[in-house]
């Protein structure tokens, strides 16, 4: 047995993942691929449990097959993207399978013929237009799918313009904060460092220039809150129209209709359904949540959103119940979560201090770094005011960061030396 909990290649289909053992004791190796699913914990009774994603474990056998006989219902556009972006000597580095997965599940929704989605009823969150998720791990490569999903966009909306339904070169991209905007300029295919020219999206120069014809914009999703009246303000306007909204907001993009969407970290994007209560509190402010997706709402009424795609590693609404469940998107295609891109060596073995010297609770086996902040030899020092800056921390917590910082360095090295080697 593998002492690693890295067991696949991040350039393949997975063929093995770790699942703890029949009452306890460790883990064991599984050959074949994690079926899709998420874990639910229960922090209040101390347990977990993991829900199998049915739907899309049944999409990834309908583009297994799809995929098997050649991307059937393709335009010639888009086969000449698959074919580049699968070609392994074409950049420095392979595209991860859980991106080229990803992208390829948009186009088999999009462009497949009916007969490989005969059966599949995918939900929506309740609205006018279509969304569609990708559930993708936090460094997966979520900013390069979001490129390929411009470039199959635009390129094709040049090609075939009365397809306007299923391709669009006016792309909105919604961030959940300035500095998220920021990195997100990568997308823009004029700017500097761009991601088309980064990792080679294009085939040929023809359409690399043609790429430069996509209208692209990048806002904070806080610019779709709604235009506020200055309150001292003599002359009263009245409520902003869609119309006016759509051209504060989107500036040129709103001359274009049927435009797409795409939401970054889109868990933050949410409509409540009339049946759930969700309680506002300090972290929490469930009519600011709704912003996002009612001022998308309002570009729909105007301009008609044709499709949006959502990007999220973890992709839940509250549910409004009491303990800490919630609810995952309907409306996720494919799934490469955490599990996945750790056993793939995607991101960093994560690592629980337990050497904290001290016996743990008999009745939860967790030891005090576990819930740090809130030993009662800290949390009464760290609650106090007035502390002087010469003050030492609490021992305890001291210990904490030094045990921490062993910790991450001893996983910085088994990182570094898989990359080595691969």
């Amino acid at each position: 047995m593998s002492n690693s909990l890295i067991i696949n290649s991040p350039y393949e289909c997975p063929t093995h993942y770790w699942t703890p053992k029949r009452g306890g004791g460790g883990l064991e190796l599984v050959s074949s691929r994690r079926p899709a699913g998420y874990e639910i914990f229960d922090t209040r009774n101390n347990t977990h449990r993991t829900e199998s994603l049915d739907l899309v474990n049944q999409i990834r056998e309908r583009v297994n097959q799809w995929r098997s006989d050649d991307y059937v219902g393709v335009t010639s556009v888009t086969r000449n993207l698959l074919s580049h972006w699968h070609d392994k000597t074409a950049r420095l580095l392979p595209f991860y399978f859980c991106q080229l997965e990803a992208i390829e599940t948009l186009i088999w929704w999009v462009e497949a013929p009916d007969s490989y989605k005969q059966g599949i009823n995918l939900p929506n969150d309740g609205g006018e237009w279509r969304r569609l998720c990708s559930k993708m791990a936090t460094g997966s490569g979520k900013t390069t799918v979001m490129a390929m999903i411009i470039a199959w966009q635009v390129l094709n909306a040049i090609a075939y313009p009365k397809r306007n339904k299923d391709f669009s070169k006016a792309v909105f991209i919604v961030a959940p904060g300035l500095t998220v905007k920021e990195r997100l300029q990568v997308l823009m295919p004029s700017g500097p460092n761009n991601y088309y020219d980064e990792f080679v999206l294009c085939p040929n120069d023809a359409l690399r220039q043609k790429l430069n014809q996509a209208e692209i914009l990048i806002e904070n999703w806080h610019t779709l809150m709604p235009l506020k009246q200055a309150e001292r303000s003599v002359v009263k306007k009245g409520a902003e129209s869609d119309k006016a909204f759509c051209k504060r907001v989107l500036g040129k993009l709103s001359n274009y209709k049927d435009i797409v969407v795409i939401n970054d970290e889109a868990h933050h994007a949410y409509r409540i359904p009339a049946d759930i209560k969700v309680k506002k509190d300090d972290d929490f402010d469930p009519e600011e949540a709704t912003r996002w997706i009612e001022g998308l709402d309002r570009i729909n009424k105007e301009l008609r959103i044709q499709k949006c795609f959502d990007l999220s590693a973890t992709p839940f609404a509250p549910t409004g119940k009491t303990n800490t469940e919630q609810g995952l998107f309907d409306w996720i295609l494919s799934d490469f979560g955490l599990n996945d891109a750790i056993e793939a060596g995607l991101v960093k073995t994560p690592r629980v201090v337990v050497r904290d010297g001290i016996i743990p609770d008999t009745s939860t086996l967790k030891p005090k770094l576990y819930h740090l902040y809130r030993d009662d030899s800290v949390k009464d020092d760290f609650a106090r005011r007035g502390a002087e800056e010469h003050e030492p921390l609490p021992l305890l917590v001291q210990q904490a960061y030094t045990l921490l910082g062993a910790d991450w360095r001893e996983t910085n090295k088994s990182w570094y030396d898989y990359r080595d080697w691969e």
